[in-house]
Order: structure tokens, then C-alpha cells, then sequence
């Protein structure tokens, strides 16, 4: 069976995917992040970011074209996706630190326990690491968009609970590490 390209268009995607954050972040940024327009432009570009996220997996997946370098970039592309908003949100105040340090140190950890443990074998992401990882998307969404105060709480419900899913995949993630001896 022939082996795919490290550098074939799934790969080339996850590349563009962090490239494009910079530009994520100086539209979320700009005019000193309070410009409507400038966080519904902010808003379009996170969420065409996200969208290579499942483009990227699903042509690899499709095409028979999963690679090392993307099984080693496509999390670190994710990383950081969801940390430049994160960061970007608490820096301008809108999204609480705590939130930001609890779903990074989630993130990162699981990240360098994953790479650590991968000569063992690897446990692959589940369905509630997905559903963490689509909610993680829409929360930051929710402060990146400019919504109505009134709608303030229910953006603050949804992220607590984006913060206990985190929370209990990662927990749930080591759980199967160790249970299968990894």
C-alpha cells in the first residue's frame, strides 16, 4: 500500500489553519476589540478556522491520506485555534482568566500526555472529546460575537458547562490511558 504524502491537501489545510490565526486575532483586536464591525468580521474568520478543523480530518480520512505530520499537527493546530481566542478574549477582558487557564491547562496537558505515552499506543478521540472540542468552538464563538447583553447568561451558562465537559474528558481520557496500560 502506498504511503501518502506528508504534504498533501489535509495537511495543507491544518497548515493554513494556524497561518490564518494572526488574522483571527487582529480582527478580534482591532479598534481595540469594541468595533461591532470588526467582531462579527473576527466572529466569520474563528468560524471558517473551525471549519478546516472538520474539512481537514474528513479529506483525510475520505482520501485514504492520514499522515504522521498531520496526526502530530492537526491537535497542535487545535491548541492553537482555541488558544489564540481564548487568550485573545481574557486580554480584552470578555472571556474570564479562569475559564482561559482551565481549558488550557486541560488542553495542553492532555496534549504532552498524549505525545508522551503515543510509543505505547494511542487512544484515539471519542465522541465526547468531539463534542468538547465543537462546544469549546461555539463558547468562544458566543464572546467573540457581539451579542445582546440580555443573552449574556445563557453565553455563560453554555461555557461553565464547555468548562465541566472539558474538565471530564481529560479525566475520562487518562481513565482509558491507564486502564489500557498505556
Amino acid at each position: 500500500m502506498r504511503r501518502p504524502s506528508e504534504l498533501n491537501l489535509p495537511n495543507s489545510i491544518t497548515i493554513l489553519r494556524i497561518l490564518a490565526l494572526p488574522l483571527c486575532a487582529y480582527a478580534l483586536f482591532r479598534n481595540g476589540g469594541d468595533d461591532y464591525t470588526w467582531r462579527v468580521i473576527a466572529w466569520w474568520l474563528f468560524f471558517l478556522v473551525g471549519l478546516t478543523d472538520m474539512l481537514d480530518g474528513k479529506l483525510a480520512r475520505s482520501r485514504n491520506s492520514v499522515t504522521e505530520f498531520g496526526k502530530l499537527l492537526d491537535p497542535i493546530a487545535d491548541k492553537a485555534f482555541i488558544g489564540t481566542a481564548l487568550i485573545g478574549l481574557s486580554m480584552l477582558g470578555r472571556m474570564p482568566w479562569w475559564i482561559t487557564g482551565i481549558i488550557l491547562f486541560r488542553e495542553v496537558g492532555i496534549t504532552i500526555y498524549r505525545f508522551a505515552v503515543i510509543r505505547k499506543g494511542v487512544i484515539p478521540a471519542n465522541r465526547g472529546g468531539k463534542i468538547k472540542a465543537a462546544m469549546q468552538g461555539f463558547g468562544v464563538g458566543f464572546y467573540v460575537m457581539p451579542l445582546s447583553a440580555s443573552l449574556y447568561i445563557f453565553r455563560d451558562l453554555f461555557m461553565y458547562a464547555t468548562v465541566a465537559l472539558t474538565l471530564a474528558t481529560g479525566a475520562a481520557y487518562i481513565f482509558e490511558s491507564r486502564k489500557a496500560k498505556l
